[in-house]
Parts: structure tokens; sequence; C-alpha cells
């Protein structure tokens, strides 16, 4: 059989670039781990077929494999997260590759308007890092012709409300939980969201394999960075030293759970903090991870206090999700993608302006499923 001319160097690169220790990944292969090690010290070669198969399992391009040395990959936007003890955060495969994925889906319809019309978004950059979280939650409540907070409904539903009135503004609101399969799902650890900046088109992505209740924040959070015009990716740590984290973590504080009536109604006398949170979700009809959160960034409970109870939240949200399963493959879609950007692109596909397959590459599905897909939109 053909052998793999390739550096078997790149091997061991991009099976830990894709996070994988060597028994994990040796077992995606089939092989032993005494074997993959193998192939990556050089002793073993590898046949053109093993190599596409290594490939594809690392998530790489073949072509990687062939390289003398790794590429050089950086973020094409800031990275804001918080880096502990001056350590560098390489990125993850999935990080890079989700961003690259928004960049491309965030082009196409930034050309989208331009070839019908399209106007520059009125909210990119309308305030400066420089003026006061009241100045700029105020100009957003404004902007969308929102009170401070629900007065009815569920935080559920305040969350998909509040993706329609974003999307109203002309931004792109992406909220997916993996990279097109399980295997490939986003560490919240890693990053919360990011937003992409552009006059045209801004972008705004949730990190949907965080728990439901966080996903509001981040949605706010990343607003703010659209609200600046300043792009990035951000993990929501309250410990932050970067202004614009710390001013985007303190915007959507504020303007999901405002400070005065959250000291107001904050009950300091109870046995256990935990007791105040179901009359605060009653009234501002925000998640208790909300509520915990600006609990400890107001000082009425301490940091382990917070990460405890999040922990527990956290916990059982996976346990939920083992046992519930997911809400259909075609809902899914619909639920993650913009709606923006999934009727246009369905509907220029449906009427022969684009291909079905670049139709069904943009929207990360089969061309054999846009036709149901449109029908499940609308279009």
């Amino acid at each position: 059989m053909t052998q793999a001319m390739i550096n078997p160097e790149m091997l061991s690169w991009a099976r830990e670039r894709a996070g994988f220790a060597v028994p994990e990944f040796a077992r995606k292969m089939g092989k032993t781990p005494e074997w993959l090690q193998e192939w990556e010290s050089g002793s073993r070669p590898l046949t053109f077929h093993q190599a596409t198969q290594y490939a594809e399992k690392a998530y790489v391009p073949l072509g990687y494999l062939f390289l003398r040395q790794p590429p050089e990959e950086t973020l094409p936007i800031p990275d804001l997260r918080t880096i502990e003890n001056g350590e560098v955060r390489r990125p993850s495969a999935e990080l890079l590759d989700v961003v690259k994925q928004m960049q491309e889906r965030q082009e196409w319809y930034k050309d989208y308007l331009f070839e019908n019309g399209g106007n520059e978004c009125r909210v990119v950059g309308r305030c400066k890092g420089s003026d006061s979280v009241d100045i700029i939650v105020a100009d957003m409540r404004q902007t969308m012709r929102l009170p401070p907070h629900p007065t009815r409904g569920t935080w559920e539903e305040y969350y998909r409300g509040l993706v329609k009135q974003v999307e109203s503004l002309g931004v792109l609101v992406m909220r997916l939980p993996h990279l097109g399969s399980h295997h490939r799902r986003f560490k919240v650890e890693e990053f919360r969201g990011f937003a992409m900046v552009d006059k045209v088109a801004p972008l705004i992505f949730v990190n949907h394999a965080d728990a439901p209740g966080a996903r509001l924040f981040t949605l706010i959070h990343e607003l703010c960075h659209v609200w600046l015009g300043e792009s990035g990716v951000s993990d929501g740590d309250a410990n932050t030293h970067n202004h614009i984290e710390i001013l985007c973590n303190a915007v959507a504080a504020e303007f999901l759970v405002p400070e005065e009536e959250f000291r107001q109604i904050w009950d300091r006398e109870v046995e256990y903090w935990q007791e105040n949170l179901k009359p605060l979700e009653a009234h501002f009809h925000v998640s208790t991870w909300a509520l915990a959160r600006r609990a400890m960034t107001l000082g009425f409970i301490t940091k382990p206090d917070y990460l405890k109870y999040i922990a527990a939240e956290k916990k059982a949200h996976e346990d939920r999700e083992r046992e519930g399963g997911g809400g259909g493959y075609y809902k899914n879609q619909k639920a993650w993608l913009s709606d923006r950007f999934s009727f246009a692109v369905s509907s220029q596909a449906l009427n022969g302006q684009i291909m079905l397959r670049e139709a069904g590459h943009l929207l990360g599905m089969s061309p054999a499923n846009l036709m149901k897909f449109a029908k499940e939109i609308g279009v």
C-alpha cells in the first residue's frame, strides 16, 4: 500500500490541537496507544488512507500533515479572555474553527445586504468605552424600547424575545453548543461567546454548551461589544482586568438586574442566601445564574458561594441534558442559527440564486435537508 510521506511531528501536533490524549485518539483510530506512538515517533509509517483518517479525526486538512512545522494559528478577532499567571491560552481547534465559520457566514451576509440594498447597522459603535454603565444601559433599553425588566413570563421567554429584538436591530445572533457534532462540543471554561463587529453585518455568538441560565448574560455582554464597536472573544470571567470586558460585564448585569431594585429586594436576614433567588427570579424574570452573579458582584455573597452554586446548577443542567435528549434536528437548527441569516440563505437557494450545495455549507447541513429546513423557518 502507498505510504504517506508526512512529517510525523505533525501527527502529535494535530492530535494535541484537537485536545486528545494518546489513549483516547488511539481508540478513535482503532489502534493501540503503542501503535499510535510509533506513528508519531516516525518508527512506523502510515499509508495514505491512514493519514487521511488521522487528519479527519484530528479535524485538520490533510495537507497540514505534510508541513515541516505547525502553522501559526491565531484568533482573527481580539482575545479578551482572562489570562492567569501571564500564561498564553492557546485557542482550541473548536474555537478557531467556529470563529472562522462565523466569519464566512458574516461575509456572505454582508455581500447579500450589499446586493439587496441593505444599510449600515445603526447600533454599531453608538457608545464609547469611556461612557458610564448607566449611559450605555439607558441607550440600549431606549433603542430596543425595553423596560428595566419584564413584568411577566419566564426568563427563557425573555431570552428568546431578546434574541429577536437584537436581530431586529440588524445584528446576527448565532447560538451553537458544538461544531456540527457532539464530538466537537464547545468548552464553556474556554469561552462563553464572542462578537464580530462590522458596520453592515455585526454578529454575536453565544456558546449554547453553557447552562441555559448563563446564556442571557452572555447575549447582553456581547451586544455591549457591538454597542461599543469592539470585537472580541469573551469568557465572562468576573475577575477580568480588561477594561472592555469589565464594562461589558457591568452593562449586562445592570441591564438584566438593576442594582437599585436588587438592593431593595435582597433580604440579608434569611438563613440561607439562596432563599433570595426565587423572589428575585419572580421579580426580574431572569435566571438564578444571573441573580447569583449579581449578588456576588455586589458583595452579598462570596465568590466561593457563587462558584459552588453555579457548579451545582451546571451539573443539574448536564444531568437533564443526558436524560432529555434534543428537540429535533430542524427545530434545533432553527433555534441555533440567526433567523435573518437562515431566511436569506434559504430564500436565495430556493430562488436559484445560489447552489443548494453552497446553501447547505453556509447553514451547516446537508443540501438534502434544506427544503425541510426552509419550510420550518417559513420561507
